[in-house]
């Protein structure tokens, strides 16, 4: 994962701080080296690294710092505050036209992930409830309108092309297209190269004076790391663009992309590729990146991530159940399949606070959900409604069926109930007196060990 090692030189810096009981000038400036050092190996600018050390050690250093009871723990805030401030400060918005359709125009170098991501780009905002129209434009690759036309048929969204045609007026007549039909994003996928030439920048200046759209957007892959940010120099300098897209995040790249751009090039990361996956694409946030980045973890992504995935009338009806101790294998089914769709246990845990960057140490042994998934589907209807009626010779039937063994399925059985006898204990508090319970997430009183965690 992105940061890692970054993660792991500040750790390691901050708790040597925090082993004193008292700082002094020389503590600051020592454990500063440190940091402009993890920044160096994470990939990030010179400058950048040097003017954000020399700005924390000058805050740092000052009277309330020293004099504070914790000043570890101010020197650990002024960093964090600093880290959300050199990428960004706060998360840039999507541009949206008073009168649409929004013209977005999508650039990049060949290799960057672009048409996926104008796909991905495009699902989120149709599951945003808005209209958008994905148009081809890149008429030189091979291959790459139906790789377009591909991936916009898994995001559900449409796609404009005019075959091997002149990109300005597919553009221009796509944007005609979205008029005509009330399609209220327009996201043009252009050409790329294996590098930054005139005849590039020719072509996507033709298309900016033609259309003038309201955002233009540069993919960049983070594993190039500075390349990254130089790239993005030079498209701004020829295209003047709004923001970037950054990504392969999820992979092994040391980070310093998305710590570098916004000093470097003025313009801020506003989405960042977190996976292959269509969904895989997260609105940029500094202050959560700087929280995984410090191993604080980012619960509000893990949350946004929980509610797009559960549906609200399937939460309800859970939670009357619930209340009426009604929480049977069925239920259980859907939690696993839920929690299997919101991605890696994994990337989940790294996102809690006390965790974070610790996850990765961690060994979780995630096909046992679908072990256990695959024990249910071996049930009947009336078994998975009614597990008590579940006998030994049910089990072995159960067991020969999804390829487990019957210790798999007490095992399961047993977990079961321990959830049931929980439920019944919390609706039975004080004097028949329920407690709320809204949409579940990781099933209540389920073991994690059972997932080698």
């Amino acid at each position: 994962m992105a940061f890692d090692g970054l993660s792991e030189r500040l750790e390691a810096t901050f708790k040597n701080l925090r082993s004193k009981g008292s700082l002094n000038e020389a503590d600051v400036r020592s454990a500063m080296r440190e940091v402009r050092m993890a920044l160096l190996e994470a990939d990030v600018n010179y400058k950048v690294a040097k003017d954000f050390t020399t700005t924390v050690t000058e805050k740092a250093i000052g009277e309330k710092v020293m004099e504070s009871l914790t000043p570890s723990q101010m020197v650990i805030k002024i960093v964090h505050e600093e880290l959300v401030a050199l990428m960004g400060g706060t998360n840039a918005r999507l541009a949206y036209a008073s009168h649409p359709p929004t013209i977005v125009l999508m650039c990049g170098l060949q290799g960057s992930g672009k048409t996926t991501h104008c796909a991905k780009l495009a699902l989120r905002l149709k599951k945003e409830n808005h209209r958008p129209l994905l148009v081809a434009c890149d008429v030189y690759r091979p291959a790459a309108i139906k790789q377009l036309q591909v991936v916009g048929e898994q995001a559900g969204v449409p796609v404009f092309e005019m075959g091997q045609g002149n990109p300005v007026e597919i553009s221009k007549a796509a944007v005609e297209e979205a008029k005509l039909h009330g399609y209220d994003y327009v996201i043009i996928d252009t050409a790329g190269r294996l590098h930054v030439d005139e005849e590039l920048m020719n072509e996507l200046k033709n298309i900016k004076a033609e259309v003038k759209p309201h955002e233009i957007l540069l993919v960049v892959d983070a594993m190039t790391g500075q390349d990254a940010v130089n790239v993005a120099t030079s498209f701004d300098e020829a295209l003047g663009i709004d923001g970037l897209i950054l990504t392969k995040l999820d992979g092994d790249t040391r980070g310093g992309a998305a710590l570098s751009a916004r000093a470097v090039t003025g313009k801020p990361i506003k989405f960042i590729g977190t996976g292959e996956k269509l969904d895989n694409l997260d609105v940029f946030h500094p202050d959560r990146m700087a929280n995984r980045i410090l191993g604080m973890g980012d619960v509000l992504t893990l949350i946004e991530k929980a509610e797009q995935m559960i549906d609200e009338k399937e939460a309800a009806e859970l939670e009357k159940k619930l209340m009426q101790n009604k929480f049977d294998l069925n239920d259980l089914l859907d939690q696993f399949r839920q929690i299997r769709k919101m991605g890696s246990i994994k990337d989940m845990l790294m996102m809690l606070p006390g965790i974070g960057n610790k996850a990765k140490d961690i060994e979780v042994d995630e096909s046992k959900f679908d072990r256990m998934q695959a024990i249910i589907l071996s049930m009947t209807a009336k078994e998975r409604a009614n597990p008590a009626i579940i006998n030994p010779s049910r089990k072995k039937r159960i067991a020969d069926g999804c390829g487990q063994t019957v210790e798999d399925v007490n095992r399961l059985l047993s977990q079961y109930k321990q959830m049931q006898k929980m439920f019944r204990q919390m609706n039975g508090k004080k004097g028949g007196k329920r407690r709320k319970m809204k949409g579940m997430r990781m099933p209540a009183g389920f073991d994690p060990s059972q997932f080698g965690m």
